[in-house]
């Protein structure tokens, strides 16, 4: 087998030319070494795989899944959905789609202009000659809307006419599993073989420390960001990555291995009268005493102030659990300032419902329960999508209220470490200047030298009338438009099902005032913005 390499994602090549080059490199390496058993390459083998990815996920496997398909013979290029046409899909024939949902079940941001062109009756083209199946990736928290974003494109897909070769698989938050079922099977229905055939070519290319192989980082530091008076409770993480090797790049996120609040998993086990030291399953196999599978393992939060079923076996109880995943959180920090450390902004969540005390299992782990010079698994996420512009002159417009400041301060940071001369604009709000000013003095002294052009901040309970970001935006839209047009890109991090959309509905207020544009011309200016990568969101 011919090992194909990718195109790397921080190449000088658009997606377009990256995708182009990817199924160039597999036909040309794969044309005379094709797998042992398989049929020769021909047209139709080639193979597209589609994603929609909000946070990274789709995009990560997809392209780990265009390597294993090179690997099996096809000529496979994984291909963002904001890259392609449907009539895109009429040439490829072979396609399977991968996709997220994010907020109220949302298409990703990369997929919206793709689901539009699909969706417009009359316009696009019938797909009766293609092939197709969609993975769809989703949070089962969500219920009403889990996996929407999967489940429409996969019926529109068959209203068009293409033949679903395989069932579309829908997937919780721990997807890998479901994921290889899913690829091994349609790999076979593309193949015209049985997927109990289909020998394991999974891809392996991940070393080191991984999400399967987590780095134990040290705690560092752990500061309250928040002064007396506040309301809240943020906190600045920093963890050590002395002697990892690891590396990341501004806009990732960190994923963190936590662990459950011993009050909780006791008060469990005691309301369910189990023995804390009984043989307990693991999710991925093995066993445990219940206390420490209830406290490293298991989803124990929407149990807790439950009045438990009567007679119900420890078996039982175990089988209604989900596995425990690792939280994903923006990195607030660039390597360039703070070599082998990785910094994040987290607001400790306690809550109580109907009398009943709530935590953040993530935030109040890594706020409270972690000490100091202790160690949690921690890996990389790679956030393609969120990433500050290559050309290094371009500005940079940054809308991050409250913990949403966690990237921006990555990237601001970078920029000063670069030198980078392109303009930058701040907005910035939380509920009290005196109190929720988060990186105070680091945002004020970069003001003062001026590498922070522009600063605006909202703090919404410092006057009887609420002001948030939005609001300085809409009172900033000509200078705000100007910089669109100099070729500013545009980034929000924070609350996707309020803020974000808040700030989305002001940019096109903007984009119509201060750039004289109808409606539909502004949709198409942010549309192509989108494309351009000029309007990145990570949010949540």
């Amino acid at each position: 087998m011919t090992i194909v390499p990718l195109i790397p994602d921080n190449a000088p090549f658009s997606v377009e030319q990256r995708a182009w080059l990817n199924g160039f490199l597999a036909g040309v390496l794969n044309r005379g070494a094709p797998v042992p058993g398989a049929a020769p390459v021909d047209s139709k083998r080639s193979l597209l795989i589609a994603f929609g990815s909000q946070s990274g996920n789709a995009e990560s496997l997809a392209k780990r899944l265009a390597r294993e398909a090179t690997g099996r013979g096809f000529v496979a290029r994984a291909a963002g959905l904001d890259s392609l046409q449907p009539a895109d899909l009429v040439k490829e024939q072979n396609v399977l789609v991968i996709t997220s949902t994010w907020g109220e079940g949302d298409m990703p941001d990369n997929a919206v202009s793709f689901w539009d062109s699909i969706n417009q009756n009359g316009s696009s083209p019938k797909l009766d000659n293609v092939k197709y199946s969609v993975l769809a990736l989703g949070d089962k928290n969500y219920a009403d809307t889990f996996c929407l974003a999967g489940k429409k494109l996969d019926e529109r897909l068959a209203e068009l006419g293409a033949t679903r070769i395989t069932e579309r698989v829908d997937c919780d938050v721990d997807f890998d599993d479901l994921a290889k079922k899913w690829s091994t099977s349609a790999f076979a229905a593309l193949s015209g073989s049985d997927s109990s055939d289909m020998s394991d070519q999974s891809d392996s290319s991940e070393t080191g420390y991984t999400k399967k192989n987590p780095f134990p980082a040290r705690l560092v530091a752990n500061d309250n960001l928040n002064a007396r008076g506040s309301a809240k409770d943020t906190h600045h993480i920093a963890l050590s990555l002395a002697g990892s090797g690891l590396s990341y790049e501004v806009g990732d996120a960190l994923g963190v291995y936590v662990q459950n609040c011993p009050e909780v998993v006791d008060a469990i086990i005691t309301s369910h009268a189990f023995d804390p030291n009984a043989e307990a399953t693991l999710p991925d196999g093995g066993t445990a005493p219940l206390r420490d599978a209830l406290l490293k393992h298991y989803e124990v939060r929407n149990l807790f102030g439950k009045t438990p079923a009567a007679g119900l076996t420890l078996t039982a109880f175990l089988e209604n659990l989900r596995k425990l995943q690792p939280r994903l959180y923006s990195i607030a920090s660039s390597l360039k300032a703070h070599p082998e450390e990785v910094h994040l902004c987290i607001a400790a969540v306690r809550y109580s419902a109907d009398g009943v005390p709530h935590k953040g299992v993530a935030s109040t782990f890594l706020s409270d329960r972690l000490a100091l010079g202790d160690t949690t698994g921690i890996y990389f996420h790679a956030a393609n999508h969120f990433r500050l512009p290559t050309d290094l002159t371009k500005p940079v417009i940054m809308v991050g209220p409250g913990t949403g400041i966690a990237p921006f301060r990555a990237f601001l940071e970078e920029r000063e470490a670069t030198a980078a001369p392109g303009k930058n604009w701040l907005f910035f709000g939380d509920q009290k200047r005196a109190c929720d000013f988060l990186y105070h003095d680091q945002i004020i002294e970069w003001t003062q030298k001026g590498f922070l052009t522009r600063l605006d901040t909202a703090f919404s309970r410092d006057q009887e009338e609420k002001i948030y970001v939005q609001t300085r935006m809409l009172q900033a839209a000509n200078e705000l438009w100007q910089w669109l047009e100099e070729g500013a890109h545009f980034y929000v991090c924070g609350d996707a099902k309020r803020m974000a959309k808040d700030v989305d509905e002001a940019l096109h207020s903007i984009i119509q005032t201060a750039g004289g544009k109808s409606a539909d011309e502004a949709a198409a200016y942010i549309t192509q913005m989108k494309k351009e990568k000029r309007y990145a969101r990570d949010v949540y």
